[in-house]
């Protein structure tokens, strides 16, 4: 029997009580998710993603400072005494620490996953990467990808990084697609040569080059550069694929 795949559109539409035995994949590709494959590539010993500022600090106070690097933004911008989220800089700050991060959008769709029996982080940077360990052997599980959206509403590119996921899993093996996880696979194939175009060109694009991120649009669009594999573990994110290279 075919494994199910399917897409929610935004974070507020996970129910937890439909979680149970399943693999859950999160996308935030402008910024979260790309900025967590990008610290567990640069060095970072585990991210521990947080629903907001005031759980990052007190998350905080339990370890020693030279041990932890404090990211994150509310809204767009950066939260005070906090460094970037920006997955193009970050590697000046995560080498062999805890990260932990706080993002609007991202890091509280992973919040809503926990019930999940498997849940992992994915972007266009390791996007091939976590499709090979979400169609592992021991895994046989329905595939939940959930766009994290932004406050409520649906996103473009994370809609866009899914169908990326979707090409990238059928690469690998076969499996029944729901409609809306067609229609992610019709929107990538439509764009596949066009990724920063349509990051660019969302509605977190367009505020992200306001701000003058333009830049970090690009290094996000591109797909498979990393090799990271995030996955939840003990509530925090550690590189899975070094989990499967131990077995």
């Amino acid at each position: 029997m075919k494994r199910k795949v399917h897409v929610i559109l935004k974070k507020e539409e996970l129910l937890a009580k439909k979680l149970e035995g399943k693999t859950v994949v999160i996308f935030d590709i402008l910024l979260a998710t790309s900025t967590i494959a990008a610290a567990l590539q640069q060095g970072a010993m585990e991210v521990i993603p947080v629903k907001n500022e005031e759980e990052a600090r007190n998350k905080a106070k339990t370890y020693k400072p030279d041990e932890i690097a404090l990211v994150g933004e509310y809204r767009g911008k950066t939260i005070e005494g906090f460094f970037d989220p920006s997955p193009s800089t970050i590697k000046q700050h995560v080498q062999d620490k805890t990260v932990i991060l706080s993002t609007t959008n991202g890091t509280v769709a992973i919040h809503n996953a926990e019930k999940a029996k498997h849940v992992y982080a994915a972007s266009l940077l390791n996007g091939e990467a976590v499709a090979s360990a979400v169609c592992q052997p021991s895994q046989d599980e329905t595939v939940l990808l959930v766009c994290s959206g932004s406050s409520d509403r649906f996103c473009l590119e994370d809609l866009y990084g899914a169908g990326y996921f979707i090409s990238c899993l059928l690469q690998l093996k076969t499996f029944y697609l729901t409609d809306a996880a067609k229609a992610a696979l019709l929107l990538y194939k439509a764009y596949e040569h066009s990724s920063l175009e349509i990051l660019k060109h969302s509605a977190v694009g367009e505020m992200l080059t306001q701000y003058g991120f333009l830049d970090e649009i690009g290094f996000v669009s591109r797909k498979n550069v990393y090799s990271v594999v995030p996955k939840v573990v003990k509530k925090k994110l550690v590189n899975g694929e070094e989990m499967i290279c131990l077995k």
